[in-house]
């Protein structure tokens, strides 16, 4: 605490990011970057990019990259907003549409950490919805708020969807109440609500390059929604910083989303590989929630979760678990490569086997 911080400040609770390995040879499957090498396209375009480009101020509209989505998702450009990652455009979001008492948005009482944070450093609040018995998102109990509904889909930390048509449901319910969908996960399973942006003006979406596309280590995200949506927005961007993607991140995008062959491939492979890990885990005892991401959310009934990451820490793998009394059971284990999976549940065989 310093004297110069505000109020807000010092009872902000901010996020805590996942950990990083320090070293070369750490197996990292605790912060859901995808398995495989980014699109050999969009590889190509990085090392090509001409110096100039890099010299000059980079397009302030990522006019490109814009387009590039826009025809891949099939919506218009003035549909399409780009910023350094998804977390950037929901800190948009709430500056934008959630900054009022009267509009204190719901969101599950299990779902990704940094909500609470933009809450507190840039709203009024929000209301928690409890979860279903199995965990997954009670849709119907958050359509009795009357306040916006904000939900990643599907879900982190426990990769659980909802269906697109009760998606559909929540947005005709109430078309004065704005949903924000963050699709971070997108491409591993869950439907996508972008066939109803042309529908409903009150439907945002939120989606990163960063699990998607193999591609966290360029920081670009891009929102999905309404022209008066997507302009709210841009004016808390050009509030913040005009120029918030570069010239090198724009064009490498740009030729990822377009590699739609890789996009397709890559994300079967993730799949499979998520197939192995579960039956694997269930294998040595574990229970597992029903997955549409890169990661499995699994639990063992001889350990918690925080256990189990210390002692995969010792044999130079990470995962990633929570002290909270909701999660502490829990182990979340990002998809990796077969070898990658085959090592850890080597490891777990025998480290669960000393105890």
């Amino acid at each position: 605490m310093n004297r110069f911080w505000s109020t807000t400040l010092n009872r902000l609770s901010p996020y805590v990011p996942g950990e990083q390995a320090q070293r070369d040879d750490v197996i990292k499957l605790n912060t859901n970057e995808h398995a495989l090498a980014p699109s050999h396209a969009a590889i190509e375009i990085g090392r090509s990019l001409d110096p100039e480009r890099l010299r000059k101020y980079p397009d302030p509209h990522s006019k490109a990259l814009t387009s590039a989505i826009a025809d891949v998702c099939d919506v218009l450009d003035e549909n399409v907003l780009v910023a350094n990652g998804s977390d950037e455009i929901l800190a948009f979001a709430w500056t934008a549409f959630l900054s009022d008492s009267e509009r204190q948005p719901a969101i599950p009482a299990m779902t990704y950490t940094f909500y609470p944070v933009w809450a507190q450093l840039l709203g009024k609040g929000l209301q928690r919805v409890p979860m279903k018995d199995d965990l997954s998102i009670d849709l119907e109990a958050m359509a009795l708020w009357s306040g916006p509904a904000v939900f990643p889909n599907p879900n982190a930390p426990t990769a659980m969807a909802v269906s697109l048509s009760d998606i559909e449901t929540l947005c005709a319910g109430n078309r004065d109440r704005l949903v924000i969908i963050d699709e971070a996960y997108h491409g591993f399973g869950a439907e996508t609500a972008a066939p109803l942006i042309a529908r409903f003006d009150n439907l945002l979406i939120t989606r990163s390059f960063s699990k998607s596309h193999a591609l966290a280590g360029l920081r670009v995200g891009y929102a999905l929604g309404a022209p008066e949506l997507i302009e709210g927005l841009r004016r808390v961007k050009d509030s913040f910083n005009s120029y918030p993607v570069d010239a090198h991140a724009q064009a490498v995008a740009a030729a990822a989303i377009a590699d739609t062959q890789w996009f397709e491939q890559a994300s079967n492979t993730i799949k499979e590989n998520r197939r192995e890990l579960k039956a694997g885990l269930e294998d040595l005892g574990f229970s597992v929630l029903a997955s549409e991401a890169n990661f499995l959310l699994a639990r063992h009934p001889n350990f918690s979760g925080v256990e189990l990451t210390e002692k995969l820490r010792e044999a130079g793998i990470l995962v990633r678990s929570w002290s909270s009394e909701d999660l502490k059971p829990w182990v979340r284990i990002t998809v990796g490569t077969k070898s990658q999976q085959q090592t850890l549940l080597a490891e777990l065989m025998i480290r669960m086997g000393e105890a």
